[in-house]
């Protein structure tokens, strides 16, 4: 399923996460805007190459004194110098550029020559060079001999490689430095700025140079204006940022931004064509940097319909945001796209919302990284004919499917990913693996569903290696279902997103009396907090359970001897007559417990199990289950109970709590340790201790005068203890 993105028509369902500063928020501003514009999208650049240290510094010397005394600059500046720079252990200075024909190789056998090169840099060399003598500190003591200049810029360098890495840093330090520079910069690169992407350069002339060094006998590239910083178009000024991306750059990342005149100085063995270049999708030096990949698009320009956006990476990457040219606020209402991020991709779905062209802007950060997400990489959408969908919901997590931290959350794996999942009969589980054990919550979103109905809608069974949710949709459309974890016994830990799951239901819906009841509580079943209180053995292992008879019996052990009890609710409240409490019954036997429920009708109902799990001390939920009855039938109350009535205490009949009038009933009961059972109503009636050790006898109910009690003698005092109550029907035609 397509989905959408775009800039200036419809906003990016994982903008949201960030709110950028203006210097940060919009690099397309910046050096990164100008290598897009000014080369990216005008390629016909050429290459300044074969010129020593020297000659470059003494072109920016030369411009300085010319500037004081108010001589003009020669043409073209310092970006129009025609300089040669060459460094190298033994290289001669003659050293020709490489060709095709030419016996110098262009690129190292094996490992990539540009990271070895930039390894060899010591922390402390790399500190130094970047830290070198300012432009002003020179001009200040009225140093203009290029000799002096060089000698103050590489003092300490330990070899051709620390000497040339100290002079590009001064010249990326000092670009910009002169008030008028900034101007001069703006009129010629201002055309340059204009998106322009995907126009022919065949004959657009060069506008902008860098450097190539022959270094240990193979050749580099370098660009110490790009390197520098960038322009701030709205202030007319240029910003400084140091990129160490654009010294000794690989050739193979250089060509994604950087056309030259002359094939050759690609430093490619297979050069790649201008109509080519001119199609491919602009990255910046941050997408190099994040150590991105991208799989697809091969081309900037994109037509609803093709294939979608994948980028893979190699390092630990997180965030991908995609926005307008300046996101300057979160975006509000639906989403208009589908972001996947996992460990190893992204995957950006697109499905504009109307017909036109869009421009894409794709942001991204390191996973541990709090700064301000990165421009990488922008292409264009065109969409001749949108497709008509239903409205997603917002996303401010990003990404759907597991996120790229679920694992080290705890999350292992999942029933779904990142495409849309299908509720079938408007009921949907989502099943997760965890590597320990969790507390989970699950947030359900639609957008015409309000936040106390979406409530009611999860279920959620949270096992000491799993998490359940258990989804109801009571409307067709898109949901967005979000899952945050902690560790279990972190209980001071704030949940964090793991997971956010798209959902779609376009057929029956859940109606308005089938949703979960009021309440419920955020452990449905037993799971990690039953078994953390030693209750286990349940005889349903899951949260829901139905029945079509209007009775069930939940069973399970009580290791620890807890105090237990349990509540029956529903969204209407006690029916008529009896009261919910009525409706079901506990039975304790050694370590088992029985808790036995009779349905006044049919409908959904929330059974709460509780536990003293200090003594003295209140009770705690151990766990709900939704109890789903089908049954029109009213279910007899049960009979009600006193505090008496205790553990291995069994009432085998009667089980019902309202008996007809005028009957004789027969009582079946065991009460371990009484002396005395008798039954007691309009008359008195003792029961019989059997050879079982049941207490039996035949009961007569009377007119229902008065309600039949169970009362037992326990302990050494004798005094008779009331165990049960039994309502007696009105006699027929009675009102």
């Amino acid at each position: 399923m397509s989905t959408e993105v775009a800039v200036q028509k419809f906003s990016f369902p994982f903008s949201c996460a960030a709110r950028l500063s203006q210097p940060e928020a919009a690099p397309q501003q910046g050096c990164v805007q100008l290598k897009a514009s000014g080369l990216r999208e005008l390629r016909g650049n050429r290459i300044v190459v074969e010129a020593s240290p020297v000659a470059i510094i003494e072109t920016l010397v030369q411009n300085e004194k010319r500037a004081q005394g108010g001589l003009k600059p020669p043409p073209g500046g310092v970006t129009g110098a025609a300089a040669r720079l060459l460094v190298g252990g033994g290289a001669p200075r003659s050293a020709a550029p490489p060709g095709p024909s030419g016996s110098e190789k262009l690129s190292v056998e094996g490992e990539d020559q540009r990271p070895a090169a930039k390894r060899q840099l010591s922390s402390e060399s790399a500190a130094r060079t970047v830290t070198a003598v300012k432009k002003s500190a020179l001009k200040e003591k009225c140093v203009y001999d290029v000799k002096t200049i060089v000698q103050s810029i590489t003092h300490g360098a330990r070899s051709e490689l620390e000497r040339l890495r100290a002079i590009w840093s001064w010249l990326c330090q000092n670009i910009g430095g002169d008030r008028r520079r900034p101007g001069r910069l703006l009129r010629l690169l201002q055309p340059l700025l204009r998106d322009v992407q995907g126009q022919s350069l065949q004959n657009v002339k060069s506008d902008h140079l860098w450097n190539a060094v022959l270094l240990g006998g193979h050749w580099f590239l370098l660009d110490a204006c790009w390197g520098a910083g960038r322009v701030d178009v709205q202030r007319e000024s240029f910003v400084k940022r140091f990129d160490d991306f654009y010294f000794l750059t690989d050739p193979e990342e250089f060509v994604e931004s950087h056309f030259p005149d002359e094939e050759r100085w690609q430093l490619l063995e297979a050069p790649v064509p201008l109509e080519e270049f001119e199609r491919r999708v602009f990255k910046t030096s941050a997408f190099f940097t994040l150590g991105l990949r991208l799989i697809q698009p091969h081309h900037f320009h994109i037509v609803t319909g093709s294939s979608s956006t994948l980028i893979t990476r190699h390092r630990d990457f997180l965030q991908c945001d995609g926005g307008a040219a300046e996101p300057k606020e979160e975006p509000r209402g639906a989403s208009s796209g589908l972001l996947t991020v996992t460990h190893r991709a992204m995957t950006l779905r697109l499905l504009p919302p109307a017909s036109g062209v869009y421009d894409v802007k794709l942001f991204a950060r390191p996973e541990a990284a709090t700064a301000p997400l990165m421009w990488v990489c922008s292409f264009t959408v065109e969409c001749p004919t949108p497709r008509t969908m239903e409205e997603i919901p917002e996303n401010p997590f990003l990404s759907w499917g597991l996120g790229p931290a679920a694992a080290a959350l705890g999350v292992a794996g999942g029933s779904h990913g990142s495409e849309a999942a299908e509720a079938e009969d408007g009921v949907f589980l989502l099943e997760l693996r965890t590597s320990r054990p969790l507390m989970a919550l699950c947030e359900l979103v639609h957008p015409a569903l309000r936040a106390a109905v979406a409530k009611r809608c999860l279920a959620t069974q949270i096992q000491p290696d799993a998490v359940s949710c258990h989804v109801l949709c009571p409307a067709r459309g898109f949901y967005r279902l979000s899952v945050f974890v902690r560790d279990y016994e972190k209980t001071d830990a704030k949940f964090q997103n793991a997971g956010n799951f798209l959902l779609r239901c376009d057929g029956k819906v859940v109606a308005p009396g089938e949703l979960y009841p009021p309440d419920l509580g955020s452990a449905c079943g037993p799971g990690t907090r039953t078994l953390e209180a030693g209750l286990s053995k349940f005889s349903h292992a899951t949260a829901l359970v139905s029945t079509q008879q209007g009775k069930c019996n939940v069973t399970f052990h009580n290791q620890r001897d807890l105090e237990l009890h349990a509540v029956l609710g529903r969204e209407a409240g006690d029916p008529p007559g009896a009261p919910l409490a009525r409706q079901l019954f506990s039975t304790y036997t050694d370590s088992k417990v029985t808790v036995s429920v009779s349905l006044p009708d049919a409908g959904v109902y929330r059974l709460g199990l509780y536990a003293k799990v200090a003594p003295g001390g209140d009770f705690s939920p151990m766990c709900d289950f939704v109890l789903r009855n089908s049954c029109e039938r009213p279910g007899a109350p049960f009979p009600g109970v006193y505090s008496a009535w205790g553990k291995g205490c069994v009432l085998f009949e009667p089980r019902a709590g309202r008996l007809d009038a005028l009957a004789w009933v027969r009582f079946r009961v065991r009460v371990p340790g009484a002396r005395r059972v008798s039954v007691m109503g309009e008359t008195g009636t003792e029961l019989k201790l059997n050879k079982s050790r049941v207490w039996e006898g035949e009961v007569f109910s009377g007119v229902g005068l008065r309600p039949l009690k169970l009362a037992a003698a326990l302990g050494e005092a004798g005094d008779m203890a009331v165990l049960l109550t039994f309502d007696i029907k009105p006699p027929e035609g009675d009102v």
